[in-house]
C-alpha cells in the first residue's frame, strides 16, 4: 500500500517541529532553512500550513531533469533526487508548480522531501498531527477537487 503525507492545515500550530525534524534528519542539524517541509503563515501568523511536495504523479520535476538524476522511489513512491547525478542546474526547481524543491547552495544541489524513506520525520515530530502519513487513497486529487467544490474555487476547463 503506496502511503503519502496529508496535512490538515486547521490543526497546525505554527511550533516549527516538522521544520526541525526535517532538517535534523536529512541533515543533522536543527535549522529550519535546510528543511524540506516549510510552514507558511497567512493574516500576520494568525493561520499556519505546513506545505512540502506532494510527489505528484505528473513529476514534472522528474521530467524536466536533464540528467535523469529525479527517479522514482518504487518502495516508498517518493520522487527522490539521486545527488550524485543532480548537476545543480535548477531546471527541476522551475519545473515544480508548487514551489517545493530548493536548491541548496552548500552542496550545490537541489533537495526536495523523500518522505524519510517512508518513515516521514515531520509527520512523528507534529504534536497535534497536523501532517500525518496515511494511505494514498486517502489523499490526492480527488480530495482537492471535492474540497475546491465546496468552496466554490473549482473552475472547468
Amino acid at each position: 500500500m503506496e502511503k503519502s503525507l496529508h496535512i490538515d492545515a486547521d490543526k497546525c500550530t505554527g511550533c516549527l517541529q516538522c521544520e526541525l525534524a526535517c532538517s535534523f534528519e536529512n541533515d543533522g542539524v536543527f535549522n529550519p532553512s535546510k528543511s524540506r517541509i516549510k510552514v507558511f503563515e497567512f493574516e500576520h501568523g494568525r493561520h499556519t500550513v505546513p506545505y512540502t511536495c506532494t510527489q505528484c504523479a505528473e513529476a514534472w520535476c522528474m521530467q524536466a531533469c536533464p540528467v535523469d538524476a529525479i527517479v522514482l522511489n518504487l518502495a516508498t513512491g517518493a520522487k527522490d533526487v539521486l545527488s550524485d547525478r543532480c548537476v545543480g542546474c535548477k531546471v527541476c526547481t522551475i519545473a515544480c508548480p508548487f514551489g517545493t524543491i530548493n536548491y541548496d547552495k552548500d552542496s550545490g544541489k537541489v533537495v526536495k522531501c523523500d518522505l524519510c524513506g517512508g518513515n516521514p520525520a515531520c509527520a512523528a515530530a507534529c504534536p497535534t498531527e497536523a501532517i500525518t502519513f496515511i494511505d494514498s487513497d486517502s489523499t490526492g486529487y480527488d480530495r482537492m477537487r471535492q474540497w475546491a467544490g465546496q468552496t466554490g474555487t473549482i473552475v472547468s476547463v
